[in-house]
């Protein structure tokens, strides 16, 4: 089996180029589309590595199409159901193809609505001084990777690009976009990562927190959009490894973060700006290999 190419960066000259994100290229496809090319960049505390991950963007790409369909009912989401290769040039075929998503363009909500159902990460830290995560008060005696009693909503305002996205309360979020729609959002949320970490544990695998992302349509009606459920917006654990109080391997960027936290720039720590260090060839493998892992464990 051969390597992918690894995509860093799409060059599309058919169509005009809205943004780039970290991960994803988005192209207008009229007024009413958009074209979501996920390359193969990787961002760690923000910052975009110069390597790419090879195969990253198709395996994340299938992984989201594969969400989409299992949340179906709960709430609808931004899918068209064209077919990417269908609005872009013939030579540019090879760069949209099994990792493209062509989509509704929606007014995007500016919360982003993350469901922890265990503590870890700066949820951890979080508990530790205040034992609440985001204004939400949970019990004493908790550890880290501790499972919460139930799932807990602790959404973040969305940063500019570069910037961190900043924890914040419901009632900020109620503040921001109306106590409706804030609590539309938070209930969908939570039944969306019900449904999800029921049928992950099935497989094996442990979704210890997600985020989701939605926008409103021409309608003013409510949709899923952006990626969902992919290694790059959730902390995927194996459950055959899980346990209270020790952070369990994870099939997400929590291998290539570690690396950082020790790599040298000129002799000093990485201060974790830009630029980043260069990946040597095995830590690109290695994380390559944890999003494959990944897939092959819920899809088969």
């Amino acid at each position: 089996m051969t390597a992918p190419t690894a995509l860093h960066t799409s060059q599309l000259h058919s169509l005009p180029l809205l943004a780039r994100g970290k991960v994803r290229d988005n192209y207008a496809v009229g007024s009413d589309r958009i074209l979501m090319v996920a390359s193969d960049r990787i961002s760690a505390f923000d910052v975009i590595m110069g390597q790419p991950i090879p195969g990253k963007g198709a395996l994340l790409t299938q992984m989201a199409l594969w969400w989409f369909e299992q949340l179906k009912g709960i709430v609808p989401n931004h899918l068209t159901g064209d077919a990417p290769e269908g609005v872009v040039a013939p030579d540019e075929v090879a760069q949209v193809q099994g990792r493209s998503m062509l989509v509704q363009r929606l007014q995007p909500i500016p919360v982003e609505a993350v469901v922890r159902g265990y503590l870890a990460g700066s949820g951890w830290k979080e508990y530790q001084q205040s034992q609440s995560v985001c204004g939400v008060p949970l019990p004493a005696g908790l550890k880290n990777a501790s499972r919460l009693p139930q799932p807990i909503y602790t959404p973040a305002a969305k940063a500019e690009a570069g910037e961190h996205d900043e924890n914040i309360t419901f009632e900020r979020t109620v503040q921001m976009i109306g106590p409706e729609l804030a609590a539309r959002i938070k209930g969908i949320s939570i039944a969306l990562y019900e449904r999800a970490a029921a049928i992950a544990l099935e497989k094996g695998i442990i979704i210890a927190d997600t985020k989701f992302e939605f926008g409103l349509d021409g309608a003013g009606q409510l949709v899923l959009m952006d990626e969902v459920l992919t290694p790059d917006s959730s902390r995927y654990w194996p459950a055959d490894s899980w346990q209270e109080g020790a952070n369990p391997p994870s099939f997400d960027k929590q291998f290539l973060r570690d690396w950082l936290e020790q790599a040298q720039v000129d002799g000093k720590p990485w201060a974790k700006k830009a630029p980043a260090p260069t990946l040597p060839p095995e830590v690109i493998e290695q994380t390559a290999g944890r999003y494959r892992e990944a897939m092959r464990r819920l899809l088969g």
